[in-house]
């Protein structure tokens, strides 16, 4: 007899009857294991009940964040500084690469040089025109080189600024790409930057479940290793999906969750009134074990068991149907 089987055995052997009246039933019974007991006490069998429970819907989600950006490259160039790398908190707008810039140095120096001298020279043309000593002309073609010079100054702080990787949001450096003294060109991914909240999980919910769903109703998020978080709708579809029947339900986790996006998860929310089988605990042993009474005999057979209920159930997903009988161990 295999180890596994052993405990099963001694539960029914232990659930026997005692005096004359268990000496009057007292029949070898053969189980799946092949063991030889007796018959077990008439209050020892419980029959595996179907019943209506209201249980939170549990739905399969992934967890992410609304900001999660590949930072690209504005303009070509040599990088010539990486200033975080992966793991880095970073800031909106903080440095995280710099391009070379001499080029562009250069050029915003001279249009920054250009644009003072139009600036005086402008000045000095609309005081002259208010005392009437210039044409209009000349007035005009001023004015139009100080446009000029300024358009140009904008234009060359522009290509500077491009020069400047920042980061687009609060958040950390999840992929980088960038290396030092290599070429890049406009469009090229150099970084990664994701925020670590709100963290989110968007669900399907069915028609006939998610009809109470709204804003602010409470969730449970399940992890990876038994961890969990709170949770609370904070987006719901209005409409169904008439494809699948579903509406989509967005959950936020709240903050200090310890679940970090990507992860696989699952959603508890709202209720769903459904039947299940239902049979004592004390019925089941450690091993997922029960053993099922047929009349005549008890089968050792395999369960996989769902949620609690009240008074000591526990709700059968399969191995046993409703009706059938089950062997409680002894108190």
């Amino acid at each position: 007899m295999t180890r596994s089987f052993l405990p099963l055995v001694l539960l029914l052997g232990g659930c026997a009857g005692g005096g004359d009246d268990a000496s009057a039933h007292d029949r070898p019974i053969e189980t799946a294991a092949a063991a030889t007991v007796p018959r077990p006490a008439t209050g020892a069998i419980e029959t595996a009940e179907s019943t209506t429970v209201d249980r939170p819907l549990s739905l399969p989600s992934q967890l992410y964040v609304e900001h999660d950006a590949a930072v690209v490259a504005r303009s070509s160039g040599v990088v010539e500084a990486i200033l975080a790398d992966i793991g880095t908190r970073v800031a909106a707008g903080q440095l995280i690469a710099r391009l070379e810039s001499a080029d562009q140095e250069i050029a915003l120096a001279q249009a920054k040089e250009q644009a003072a001298n139009a600036t005086q020279r402008v000045e000095r043309q609309r005081a002259l025109s208010a005392a009437g000593v210039v044409t209009r002309a000349d007035s005009e073609q001023v004015e139009f080189e100080h446009r000029a010079a300024d358009l140009t100054l904008r234009k060359a702080q522009r290509d500077y600024d491009l020069t400047r990787i920042a980061a687009p949001f609060d958040g950390v450096v999840t992929a980088r790409m960038a290396r030092v003294q290599r070429l890049v060109n406009a469009g090229d991914s150099l970084f990664r930057v994701t925020a670590l909240a709100p963290v989110l999980a968007a669900v399907r919910v069915p028609e006939t479940a998610g009809a109470g769903l709204k804003p602010g109703a409470p969730a449970r998020v399940l992890g990876a290793g038994g961890s969990s978080a709170a949770g609370r709708v904070v987006r719901a579809s209005p409409v169904i999906d008439p494809a699948s029947g579903t509406r989509e339900v967005v959950v936020q986790l709240a903050p200090g969750s310890g679940l970090t996006p990507g992860s696989s998860v699952t959603v508890q929310l709202g209720a769903e009134r459904r039947r299940v089988v239902a049979i004592p605990r004390a019925a089941v042993a450690k091993d997922g074990y029960a053993l099922v009474w047929e009349g005549t005999h008890a089968t050792l057979r395999a369960v996989t068991l769902g949620a609690d209920l009240d008074s000591g159930r526990v709700e059968v997903v399969s191995g046993i149907a409703a009706g059938e009988k089950v062997v409680r161990s002894s108190p």
